[in-house]
Formats: structure tokens, sequence, C-alpha cells
């Protein structure tokens, strides 16, 4: 794939369902593909198909809706060549970028205007054994780093990377998830008051306000 095209499944806007940006007007550019196959993945759809389009159409699409914060996800979107150049010129344009990553995608290209909102795989989702360690060199205080947990075994694994990894010395903002409809947040919020964790619990708050099955939201 060529850097001046993207292969994309939908663009379009609504409110920030996740991280620190939770609520915000945002619009979403998600990429079709992903090299990872996490059991509890929301978006299979995302997988195949989509429309291969100019990278500039995809900008000037992206830019059209006016929301001061834009997306890049997938899929996984850093998969595609044509990502890194994209992200570049949202910033370029003013705008305050998102990109949502796996972990197993080298991030280390990414425009350092970019946060960078990135996964840490736990047992559960099928896939840890494919965390991108060193990745973690190349997050900075802009970045966000989010554990999605379908259980106490995901927490507990949660916990001790928290511990062995360091990762509340390394300045980014720390997100805990529920695998939705396997793990209660009650449950979460318990656990991480107990062990007096430094996380931020979220919910996703897309799927609150227009259900858990609802897409292009």
């Amino acid at each position: 794939m060529k850097e001046d095209t993207l292969v994309v499944h939908e663009i379009y806007a609504s409110v920030q369902g996740e991280s620190t940006f939770a609520g915000l007007p945002c619009t979403f550019v998600r990429l079709t593909g992903c090299n990872l196959r996490c059991t509890w993945c929301d978006t299979p759809q995302a997988f195949y198909g989509g429309t291969r389009v100019r990278r500039s159409e995809v900008l000037g699409r992206a830019l059209a809706f006016g929301t001061p914060l834009v997306e890049l996800t997938g899929g996984e979107p850093l998969l595609q060549p044509g990502s890194l150049p994209l992200l570049a010129e949202l910033c370029d344009a003013g705008r305050t970028v998102l990109v949502e990553t796996s972990g197993e995608a080298d991030v280390s290209r990414v425009d350092p205007r970019v946060h960078k909102i990135m996964d840490l795989k736990a047992p559960g989702s099928g896939e840890s054994h494919r965390n991108r360690w060193s990745n973690l060199e190349h997050l900075t205080p802009r970045d966000e780093i989010k554990f999605v947990l379908a259980d106490r075994a995901d927490y507990e694994w949660m916990r001790s990377t928290l511990r062995e990894r360091r990762l509340q010395e390394r300045g980014v903002t720390l997100l805990a998830s529920c695998v939705w409809g396997k793990l209660a947040p009650k449950d979460l919020v318990g656990w991480v008051l107990e062990d007096g964790l430094s996380v931020r619990v979220q919910v996703q708050l897309h799927k609150i306000i227009w259900g858990a099955d609802a897409q292009g939201v």
C-alpha cells in the first residue's frame, strides 16, 4: 500500500467515547484492517472491505466536519503507511489529533504532536503475547495507555504490569476499561480502590448512549 492512499472503513462525527477526551465532539477516521484478533473485539466489521481513498480526500472529509478533535482508529490504523502523513497533516490543520492503536504496531514514527491512545493487551484478549514493549519508550506525558479487562485475572495482570514496568513513573495517563458485558464496572472500581491504583476507570460512553451494537456513532 502506498502512502498517498488509505483503505477507509468509515468517516463520521460523534462524541469521543473513551480516554481523557471522552464526551468531546470528535471526527473518527476508521481504517480497514487489523493483524490481531482479540476475543472481545467490538469492531470486527473493520477487519475487511473498505474503500481505497486518496489521502488528500480523507483529510478533506475529516476536516469538513469541523470538530477540533479528530481520531484515527481501526482496525489497526498504523498498519497503513499513509496513516503517518495523514496524522501529521491533521496536526498541521490545527486539529487535536488522537490515534488509537493496539500496542502491537510500532508507534515510534507517529508525529509527536499526536496523542497516542495505546492498548496493552491483557491475557483475556488472547493477544497478550503480541504486546510490543519497546513502544513504552516512545510514549510521552501527552499519551495514554489503555487496559481492557475481562475478569479478575486480567485486573491482576494489569496491577503486576503497572508495578513491573513502572508505568506510573512514565507520566502517561493510565486507563482501565471493562470488556462490555463481561466485567462489571463497579467490581473494577472496588478493586482499584482496594489496591490504591492510580488509574482512570472508564466506560465506553458511546455504548451507553447508542447501545452496544450501534456502528458509525
